[in-house]
Order: structure tokens, then C-alpha cells, then sequence
């Protein structure tokens, strides 16, 4: 008579080494720090083989191991008119760039626009984000950065300024930055909050977002605060950011050159128009 045993199962220990160890082999070795406090810094020790991508320009520095390619479809990107149309409607530039620790051990550093945070995000089926039109700064291959939602915001005295938030799904590591404090919410089914569109810094793919007028005519044309807020419903986890990049272009405002057209190019620069 034969006896047939049931194949024991690995202690939970070894099941998570495991799964280190593979995700090692896939390019989670990055051994990424976050440096510094006001102006962060990230800076990601790269061992042979890793690779991440970024927006053009976003570089601070990097050692000799490290090699670019810039094309529309770095990263693995959705190359096509379609998919380099969504990422410059969501604020994101045209080509990107994809760096490759080659030949031994590398250092890459990417550094903050503005005061502020930047925070490491897990990227998953099911688990994407919406961030900031400005908040995208690297991730692995195997994430997609695309246009995640875009409204006209208004025309003539509003000066046809829009809302826009860049969508981040698939698989991988992202690193955003956000701007002066960031204080995090979790929002249970239904749950709402109703937000300055500058205030969002980013939010869960469950969350829904929706652009509601300031309630009261006195309150849209004379509180001070704008005449539209983002509505984030819940269920999920959002992130909103204490600086909006339109308060600090008024508040430094009066400090630039009085040439109107000068001045005026800086402050939409700063603003994002």
C-alpha cells in the first residue's frame, strides 16, 4: 500500500523571501533614499540592469554607469499620437527618458521643483493613482503615465484656465512630489470632501472627482476662494498639498519686474497655464 503525503507548506518566512527576492530580480533593488527636507532629493542606487524613466528634464544628477534614452515609448510608454496627446494634455512633456544602470553599480538623483514632499507609491492592477499635473517624477517599467482627467475650469475672466491630473496604473514603483505639506485622508464610502483644485495633490483611482461651483453668489465672486472646488468622494485615500502653485505666483507677484508682459509670462509659467 502506498501512502501519498501532502507536500508541506513553507513557513510564511520563506514565502516572503521569496517574493523579495523575485521582486529583486525585477528591478525592486533600487534602494531608493529620500534626502534633505524643504527641497528633497531623490536619489536611487541602481544596480546593473535597473532602469527607471522620467519626464524630459526632470535629471538632477547621476554617475557614469548610468545611460539615457529618450523616445516617446521610454519606459515602455504608450508611444502612439494617442498616448503621447494624453501625456502632454495632462501636463506631461512629449518624449521621456528611460536610464539604465550599464556595466556596474549606478547613482540617479532627481530633485524637487518646489518645496515640499516626495512620496514612493506601489503601482498595481486595481491600485493606480491620479496625481497632479506636475506631480509625476520617475517610476519603473511597467507603469503607465497618462491623462487622467482634464475639465475647462472657465474662459474670459478666468482666463480659460483648466484642471488636470495625470493618471498613474499598472505595475511597478512611481515617486511623485508634492507641494509644502501634505496631509492624507482616507474616505469611506460616500464620504466627501470638497477641496481648492490647486489643494489636490493626488488620490486613489477609487476615489471619484468631480468640479462643483462655490455655492451662493457672494461667496463665488467675493469670498476670495474661486468660483469652482474639486468634490473627492470616497472610497479611498487622497493626499492634498498645503502650497498651490497659483498662491505662490501671486504672492511673489509683486516682487517682479513691472514690465506687464514680462511679469505676466512668469506668473502663467508658475501658475501652469
Amino acid at each position: 500500500m502506498s501512502i501519498t503525503r501532502e507536500p508541506s507548506r513553507p513557513p510564511d518566512t520563506v514565502i516572503a523571501e521569496a517574493i523579495r527576492v523575485r521582486l529583486l530580480r525585477e528591478g525592486g533593488n533600487l534602494e531608493p533614499k529620500i534626502l534633505g527636507t524643504v527641497m528633497p532629493v531623490l536619489e536611487l542606487s541602481m544596480q546593473p540592469g535597473d532602469k527607471v524613466f522620467a519626464e524630459s528634464g526632470q535629471l538632477a544628477w547621476m554617475s557614469m554607469a548610468i545611460q539615457m534614452q529618450t523616445s516617446t515609448s521610454a519606459g515602455g510608454q504608450q508611444g502612439g499620437f494617442m498616448g503621447v496627446l494624453g501625456r502632454a494634455v495632462a501636463g506631461g512633456t512629449v518624449f521621456m527618458t528611460e536610464y539604465t544602470a550599464a556595466g556596474g553599480p549606478g547613482l540617479l538623483s532627481f530633485a524637487a521643483k518646489l518645496p515640499g514632499q516626495i512620496l514612493a507609491m506601489d503601482v498595481a492592477p486595481g491600485a493606480g493613482y491620479l496625481v497632479h499635473r506636475h506631480g509625476f517624477m520617475c517610476a519603473t517599467p511597467g507603469v503607465q503615465f497618462s491623462m487622467g482627467f482634464q475639465q475647462r475650469l472657465g474662459t474670459g475672466l478666468l482666463g480659460g484656465t483648466g484642471f488636470r491630473m495625470q493618471r498613474l496604473n499598472g505595475q511597478g514603483k512611481a515617486w511623485v512630489e508634492l507641494s509644502g505639506e501634505v496631509v492624507q485622508y482616507d474616505l469611506q464610502p460616500g464620504n466627501a470632501l470638497r477641496v481648492h483644485p490647486g489643494h489636490v495633490g493626488m488620490y486613489q483611482e477609487s476615489v471619484q472627482l468631480s468640479i462643483t461651483t462655490v455655492p451662493g453668489i457672494k461667496n463665488a465672486f467675493f469670498g476670495g476662494d474661486g468660483i469652482f472646488l474639486a468634490s473627492l468622494t470616497g472610497p479611498g485615500r487622497v493626499w492634498l498639498q498645503s502650497m498651490t502653485i497659483q498662491h505662490l505666483a501671486h504672492a511673489i507677484q509683486e516682487y517682479l519686474p513691472h514690465n506687464e508682459a514680462g511679469a505676466g509670462s512668469v506668473i502663467n509659467i508658475l501658475s501652469g497655464s
